[in-house]
């Protein structure tokens, strides 16, 4: 039997926006601070779940911004893939937090639609366009890289609350300003946190796929055997298994029946050449580990038990 192993070298997706997450960082303090004053100032409490809601931000981009850092460290015999899965962890302690924070958020706002109290709805107006406007540059900065990496994404699903809070909170401040209903306030609050929720449970159940070891999505693995039974002298394929290690890095690993033929033809390199490009070329997996297991010596029985 011979082992192959074949992969890239590009690092993770997180590390490739650590500039676009840095930027995103200190608009979303800045903001923060400003809504907290704002929401003291005005009474409202909206305000101050919106200024809760990107502490959590600012908490979720800074443990991605270290992780990321540490994903870009080198592997050792210790820890052969380096530090990638710290990026996995980070997006659990950021879905976690978010998770708490809302939950905390819809207490509240429910005390307060019960027992309203005064608010400055100008105020809390002018602040909540100010959010708006900050979190609209947020995810201008992020579109790109939510699609690569799951802290870059959760990033970009919470300034998006973030803007449907903003939303939410100028509407209030609108109905309050227009009516005198404080009650609005509350309601709002109330919004902000089912907003919030729901992506901290998507972000949690992403995690825990990786975390699991769970095929990663967009590839079938019957799909990706048939592809590898189609290179010359295979015979078949068994004990497949893919994986995530961090965003952006899936991994495979196989047994692979091929022909005595074909490797004393070919040998050896040209049939792992052929697995790499098939599964780099339709699947884009780059990190593969081949065992492959001449028919004459037992791979006819991986095959048929």
């Amino acid at each position: 039997m011979t082992g192959g192993h074949a992969h890239g070298h590009h690092g993770s997706a997180t590390a490739r926006h650590r500039g676009r997450l840095a930027r995103v960082l200190a608009l979303t303090l800045v903001v923060m601070s400003v809504e907290v004053v704002g929401g003291v100032l005005s009474g409202s409490f909206a305000l101050l779940a919106d200024a809760g809601h990107m502490l959590t931000d600012a908490a979720g981009l800074a443990v991605a911004l270290g992780a990321g850092a540490l994903a870009t460290l080198p592997a050792t015999a210790r820890r052969t893939f380096g530090w990638q899965r710290a990026e996995i962890l980070a997006a659990m302690v950021n879905g976690l937090v978010v998770a708490t924070v809302g939950v905390l958020v819809l207490v509240e706002g429910v005390r307060r639609i019960a027992r309203p109290t005064d608010v400055e709805p100008r105020l809390m107006l002018a602040v909540a366009l100010l959010g708006l406007a900050a979190n609209a540059v947020g995810l201008a900065l992020l579109h790109r890289g939510r699609r690569e990496s799951l802290n870059v994404r959760g990033a970009y699903l919470e300034v998006l609350g973030d803007a449907l809070g903003s939303v939410a909170v100028v509407a209030a401040a609108l109905v309050v300003l227009t009516t005198g209903f404080t009650r609005a306030d509350g309601i709002a609050s109330v919004v902000i946190a089912c907003l919030v929720l729901p992506r901290a449970a998507l972000l949690l159940r992403d995690v825990a796929a990786v975390l699991l070891e769970a095929t990663p999505v967009g590839v079938d693995l019957d799909v990706v055997r048939e592809h590898m039974a189609g290179v010359p002298g295979v015979l078949g394929v068994h004990d497949l298994h893919a994986w995530t290690i961090t965003s952006g890095v899936p991994v495979l690993s196989a047994h692979v029946v091929v022909a005595d033929e074909e490797l004393d033809r070919a040998g050896t390199g040209r049939v792992l050449d052929h697995l790499r490009a098939c599964l780099s070329g339709h699947f884009d997996v780059e990190h593969c580990t081949f065992q492959l297991e001449p028919a004459s010596h037992g791979g006819e029985q991986a095959l048929h038990p």
